[in-house]
C-alpha cells in the first residue's frame, strides 16, 4: 500500500482481523515470552454462586478492546496532555489457560502457571477472568517472585468482600479469594473498595478481614474521601496488585456481571484512583473478573473493561517512563 505515516500499512479496523487483546501480537509458546504486559485468559467460572457465564469474559474483552486499536502512534489524552501506549509500550497476548470442566483444582493450577511464565519473563501479567476465584492461582504465582521482591499489596476493586473462609466444603470459589489472599505471608495487607449492600461474606468475614489487614470502603465513603483521601490509604512504597471485579462498577454501566450489585462505582472514580495508584506505585500484576457477556446485549460491559485495562496500562508505563513509579523488576 502507497502511504506515510499514518497511512502506511493496513488500515486495519478494529472488526477485521482476529481479535487478540488490542490487536496485539499472539504468542503460544509461554516460553518464549518477550513484552512489557503479557495478556491471558482465564475462562473459568465454576466458582459462582448465582448466575454462571464468566468463562466467555476472556472473548468478550478482547473483542471489545479492538475498538481501541486504532492508530500506530499510542493514545493521547487532551486532559493529560500525555500519549498513551506508544509504539514503545510492548503488549502481548499469550492465549487463554486451560480450563478443565468441573475440576478447579487443575483448572487453577493451569492459570497458576501461566502467572508464574508471564513473571519469569519480566512481563506484567495481565488476567481476564472468569469468576474471581481465578484470583486465587494468580496470587499463588507470586510466592517466588515476592521471595524475591517483597510483599505485595492488594488493591482490590468490587461490590463484594470475597472473604469467605469456607461454605459447604468450597474454599476457592468466588467468595474466598481475598481470605485466600490475607493467608499468603507476602500478601502484606489489602484495600478494598467499593464494598456494599447485601453481601455474600458473613460478619465474621468482615470480623476477620479486618483482624488480617483489610481495609475496606463503601462506595459511598470512598466518594467522602475523595481519590486522594484513598490513595492516602495504601501504604507507601507498597507494591500493588489490582483485582478488578466489573461488578465493583454500578449495573447502569456493568450489567454484564453474575452479581451485579447497585449503588455501584462510575467510570472515573474509578479511573482515578488507578491513575494515582500508577504515579506513586509499582503495580505488579492485574486481573479483571466477572464480565458475563451474555447478561449484557449492548455489550458495554466489555467494553468498559477493556478501557479500564487499557487506560490503566497506559498510566503505569506513563508513569514509568515519566520517572514517577519504580519500574518492575
Amino acid at each position: 500500500m502507497a502511504g506515510h505515516g499514518y497511512e502506511s500499512g493496513r488500515l486495519n479496523l478494529p472488526f477485521v482481523g482476529i481479535s487478540t487483546f488490542g490487536k496485539r501480537a499472539y504468542v503460544a509458546d509461554w516460553d518464549a515470552i518477550e513484552a512489557d504486559v503479557a495478556v491471558m485468559g482465564a475462562p473459568f467460572d465454576f466458582g459462582t454462586q448465582f448466575r454462571p457465564g464468566a468463562r466467555f469474559g476472556p472473548r468478550a474483552v478482547r473483542e471489545a478492546s479492538t475498538l481501541f486499536s486504532f492508530g500506530h502512534a499510542g493514545a493521547y489524552d487532551h486532559e493529560d496532555d500525555a500519549t498513551y501506549l506508544g509504539p514503545e509500550v510492548t503488549i502481548v497476548d499469550i492465549g487463554d489457560a486451560d480450563i478443565v470442566h468441573t475440576d478447579t483444582v487443575k483448572s487453577h493450577a493451569n492459570i497458576e502457571t501461566g502467572v508464574r511464565a508471564m513473571l519469569k519473563a519480566g512481563a506484567l501479567p495481565v488476567v481476564i477472568g472468569g469468576d474471581h476465584s481465578i484470583n486465587i492461582p494468580c496470587i499463588r504465582a507470586f510466592a517466588e517472585d515476592c521471595a524475591e521482591k517483597g510483599p505485595i499489596h492488594i488493591l482490590q476493586i468490587d461490590a463484594h468482600l470475597d472473604f469467605v473462609d469456607e461454605r459447604h466444603g468450597v474454599t476457592e470459589g468466588h467468595g474466598n479469594p481475598m481470605r485466600r489472599a490475607a493467608e499468603k505471608g507476602y500478601v502484606s495487607g489489602i484495600t478494598a473498595l467499593g464494598i456494599r449492600n447485601v453481601s455474600s461474606t458473613s460478619k465474621e468475614g468482615y470480623d476477620a478481614a479486618r483482624a488480617m489487614g483489610d481495609d475496606f470502603l463503601s462506595v459511598r465513603q470512598v466518594r467522602k474521601l475523595g481519590a486522594e483521601g484513598v490513595l492516602a490509604r495504601i501504604p507507601d512504597g507498597a507494591r500493588i496488585y489490582v483485582t478488578i471485579d466489573i461488578d465493583g462498577f454500578d449495573p447502569s454501566i456493568a450489567p454484564g456481571t453474575g452479581t451485579p450489585s447497585h449503588g455501584g462505582f462510575l467510570y472515573y472514580e474509578v479511573l482515578e484512583v488507578l491513575q494515582g495508584v500508577a504515579k506513586r506505585h509499582e503495580v505488579v500484576g492485574i486481573d479483571l473478573v466477572e464480565v458475563a457477556p451474555d447478561y449484557d446485549p449492548t455489550g458495554s460491559t466489555p467494553i468498559l473493561a477493556a478501557q479500564v485495562l487499557l487506560n490503566f496500562l497506559g498510566f503505569i508505563f506513563h508513569a514509568r517512563q515519566s520517572g514517577g513509579a519504580p519500574a518492575a523488576g
